[in-house]
């Protein structure tokens, strides 16, 4: 078996799965705050010290939650191992209990707790910034803009025999700027020794320079002033760099604020979701309701629950009708209504009138708290286009820091004065931005998840999301996927000497074992009939193919075509002429048989979801091959395939053959994604580059995908590659101007283009525009809130649609037919009639079987038949 063809190793995906489903892997899924990150560079360094640990896996740090995912083996590091490693690092960690944590608790929320920390120490630096700038320009203001400077002023700043006090009282009003600061020169210094320099190191050093500068003059000042050089302490006076570094200090927390309060905003979907659920529920116990709080429901507690008021936990209806908006869970806009055995989605809104239910899921395995939780952890992942990005961040501020030194040299080398060598290598500093590196993957790919959720599309991690732009082939699973995975019985034939009744009751025994929708399909059909079920023994499950068992001592075998020729039993003719009418019908015949003789069988059919047609149709619009994988017969494919327009339908698909089939395709160098809800669709959704599971699939179904589907429709499918071609635009818009910035703007700030043009920025104009970097980056990947991904189906996709729904069939006796020439013949002059959609002729039964898009008379089938040479009976 081959293979290749994915980003992810498939015995790696096989072991996280395995994980996950908890098979006896010993390892813990952790969660750590870490503080003291500021840029790509910090998240980098933080990542590569965590992952050099022995006995971790699947390290993720995000910067924008500022948070340390990973998996780790107890047996070999404990939680204080990967926090020393942080802190060795030059962070600190504090460990989360994930599974104690409510959802309300959630780590989305530490952009505001950031805001308001950043805006209290913005206001506080304004608050000196502005006495100290006008102190040190009120001269050019009134030059420049006429603003008249007030006498006391003039007095006291103004002229050489005030230098000093003009010079100190700068230096008083930059010191508890610098102090609301000091992260940037704590964090800055501190990762700078340990060899690791961030945008923290770029901001410190660039105002530490400026600092440093301005006490410089200031004791030059002191000296001149001693020594009566006059013009000296005048020119060092007008060289002071406070205001400089208090600016800058400002600005970049001004600007810190506004990505703080932007970062915020790519939560919200996720905290409106962690809204929907209600902090207390009423709960029905000894005999009188109780309110309590929802954290404390236990399953099968019966809770009741008012009009208006919110569902706090999934189960089923146990007494009353209404109707529920799921509209936030599920992305269904319509009311679902809800009567005694409906399942409870919680986070739901009962609409109409009172409701008790039994609760079956509560806490943190309620729908609401598994996709808090799995956005959460999506959001904290990276996608691959991310490491492009990683790689550039951990040379970016060394290479910076280099260019800084390098550009005040050559500017004195080339003659500049001091002030102008200095200016420039200050400017490079802090115009330098690797935090637009950093939040151009992170904020798109939350943003994007936090869309996708309030669409009722789940993305596992930010590589799943980045690999749905690029699928060019989707495989679809037909039951449960393509069609509604529930069939019905349509047509029994009995072959044996018995009576319907009996034949009903032996096969629904035999079907009583199975999990397969077919065999609930016959249990049902014999409930309706009022026919009990006989008792079985020995019952034998093939997977993909039948059952066996014993029933009133006999052995008994109900499976397709296969399965029956495998054990020796032979098909008569009539009923293969049958079995194949019914297969173009779009029917599944299950077949059975009594020791080795044939005894009967019961057709089934299983109706396409309504959106199944249209969602096929616009996921071919978009370039996308569909293959359609099925385990009935070759018939059956066709006829669902012919009637959705599916490029390609494989019939007889085992479970181990779905996952070979995508794994040849894998092989031609397609990106392939699959699409199924059931257990035997896992191997093949994790070894599919994008598994996609639909809401209604098994848990070990939504375990081995990558995507879930809540809402259960093909449609989404087209949304969710819809949205990952948006995520994956606005990161490389994202990723283009945060290069593009760097690449502009570093040269700019070291005045390459000054000799030429005469344009150099200083270090106030350097720090503005670095912070507004950040701020664009982050406001870019909030556009993405703004799209639509469900757009209405116009008239002409709904009357086609329609069409579709309602294909008749019609069994039309014709007599006078005597070879396969005459069968061939008649099948021909069928196959041209308008609104003839398939045809089957069956030369022994002296019938047509036919599939209609349109109602077609009796006399119009008569005159072509008649047309041919033979009659209609």
């Amino acid at each position: 078996m081959n293979f290749e063809g994915k980003s992810v190793d498939f015995w790696h995906k096989i072991h996280n799965l395995a994980r996950r489903l908890k098979f006896g892997d010993n390892l813990t899924k952790a969660i750590f705050a870490v503080s003291g990150m500021t840029c790509s560079a910090c998240s980098s360094r933080v990542e590569k010290a965590v992952t050099k640990l022995n006995g971790t896996h699947d390290v993720a740090v995000n910067l924008l939650t500022n948070t340390l995912r990973l998996y780790y083996d107890e047996s070999i590091i404990t939680d204080k191992d990967i926090i020393a490693a942080v802190e060795k690092a030059g962070y600190s960690a504090t460990a989360k209990n994930e599974g104690a944590r409510r959802p309300e608790q959630t780590t989305a929320q530490t952009p505001n707790n950031e805001t308001v920390l950043i805006k209290n120490r913005l206001l506080w630096s304004v608050l000196f910034l502005l006495p100290l700038m006008y102190i040190s320009m009120h001269n050019m203001l009134q030059d420049v803009f006429g603003l008249q400077t007030p006498s006391f002023v003039v007095t006291v700043f103004d002229g050489t025999e005030n230098t000093l006090v003009l010079a100190l009282s700068q230096f008083l009003l930059i010191l508890p700027i610098a102090y609301l600061n000091r992260r940037f020169f704590i964090n800055g210094f501190r990762n700078l020794f340990a060899g690791v320099p961030n945008m923290d190191t770029l901001v410190g050093l660039g105002s530490a320079a400026a600092i440093f500068a301005g006490v410089f003059a200031l004791f030059r000042i002191g000296f001149s002033l001693g020594h009566g050089d006059f013009a000296l302490a005048a020119k060092y006076g007008g060289n002071l760099y406070f205001e400089s570094a208090g600016m800058i200090l400002t600005l970049i927390t001004f600007g810190k604020c506004l990505e703080a309060k932007a970062k915020g905003k790519t939560s919200e979907a996720l905290q409106k979701l962690i809204a929907l659920s209600p902090q207390t529920a009423n709960v029905w116990r000894d005999g009188k309701e109780e309110t309590v709080a929802t954290a404390s429901l236990r399953p099968g507690d019966i809770v009741i629950v008012r009009p208006g008021e919110s569902f706090p936990a999934d189960g089923e209806v146990i007494e009353g009708q209404s109707s529920a908006q799921e509209a936030a869970i599920t992305g269904e806009s319509l009311p679902v209504p809800k009567t005694v055995g409906d399942k409870i989605i919680s986070a739901t809104v009962n609409l109409g009138g009172l409701i008790k239910f039994r609760a079956e899921q509560t806490g943190k395995e309620t729908t609401i708290a598994k996709i808090v939780r799995l956005v959460e952890d999506a959001s904290a992942t990276k996608a691959p286009i991310a490491k492009t990005a990683d790689k550039v961040a951990g040379i970016f501020v060394p290479v910076v820091i280099t260019i800084a030194v390098a550009t005040g040299l050559i500017w004195l080398v080339f003659g500049a004065d001091t002030e102008f060598a200095f200016s420039t290598a200050v400017s490079v500093l802090v115009i330098s931005c690797p935090c637009a590196l950093g939040l151009a993957t992170p904020v798109a790919i939350m943003v994007g998840i936090g869309k996708g959720a309030q669409n009722g599309i789940l993305f596992k991690s930010g590589e799943a999301l980045e690999t749905a732009h690029d699928i060019d082939t989707l495989v679809l699973d037909k039951t449960g996927t393509i069609t509604a995975g529930k069939p019905v019985i349509t047509d029994v034939i009995v072959f044996a000497a018995i009576s319907d009744d009996e034949f009903l009751a032996t096969a629904a025994a035999l079907e009583i074992g199975s999990e397969h929708p077919l065999a609930k399909a016959v249990i049902d059909f014999a409930e309706e009939k009022n026919i009990t079920a006989k008792t079985a023994q020995n019952f034998a499950a093939v997977f993909g193919l039948g059952i066996t068992a014993t029933v009133d001592g006999k052995k008994y075998i109900a499976g397709n075509e296969e399965f029956l020729h495998e054990n020796g039993i032979k098909i008569p003719s009539s009923i293969t002429a049958k079995i194949i009418a019914l297969a173009d019908e779009g029917k599944t015949p299950l077949l059975f048989a009594e020791g080795e003789n044939f005894w009967g069988l019961l057709a089934a059919t299983d109706k396409e979801k309504p959106d199944s047609f249209a969602a096929i149709k616009k996921i071919t619009a978009m370039g996308i091959d569909v293959v359609m994988l099925t385990g009935d017969n070759e018939r059956t494919a066709e006829a669902v395939r012919r009637r959705l327009n599916i490029k390609k339908a494989i019939a007889k698909v085992t479970p181990v053959a779905k996952e070979q089939h995508i794994a040849s395709l894998q092989k031609e160098k397609h990106k392939v994604a699959m699409a199924g809800d059931g257990i035997n669709d896992a191997p093949a959704l994790v070894r599919a580059d994008l598994g996609i599971a639909v809401g209604a699939g098994t848990d070990i179904a939504l375990q081995a995908a990558d995507a879930v589907l809540i809402k259960n429709n093909l449609t989404d499918v087209v949304a969710a590659i819809k949205l990952s071609k948006a995520v994956i635009t606005n990161i490389k818009q994202n990723l283009f101007w945060a290069f593009f910035y760097n690449a502009a703007c570093i040269p700019l700030a070291a005045g390459v283009f000054y000799p030429a043009f005469g344009i150099k920025l200083s270090p106030m104009v350097s720090a503005a525009a670095m912070s507004l970097s950040s701020v664009c980056v982050v406001l870019n990947a909030l556009r993405l809130k703004l799209l639509t991904l469900k757009a209405k189906e116009n008239a002409a996709e709904i009357e086609e649609v329609t069409a579709m729904e309602k294909e008749l069939t019609k069994e039309l006796s014709i007599e006078g037919m005597m070879c396969a020439h005459c069968q061939k013949h008649v099948t021909d002059a069928l196959a041209k009639m308008d609104g003839v959609t398939n045809v089957s002729v069956s030369l022994d039964e002296k019938k047509a079987y036919l599939t209609l898009n349109k109602d077609i008379s009796r006399e119009e089938f008569k005159r072509v038949i008649e047309d041919a040479g033979y009659s209609l009976a």
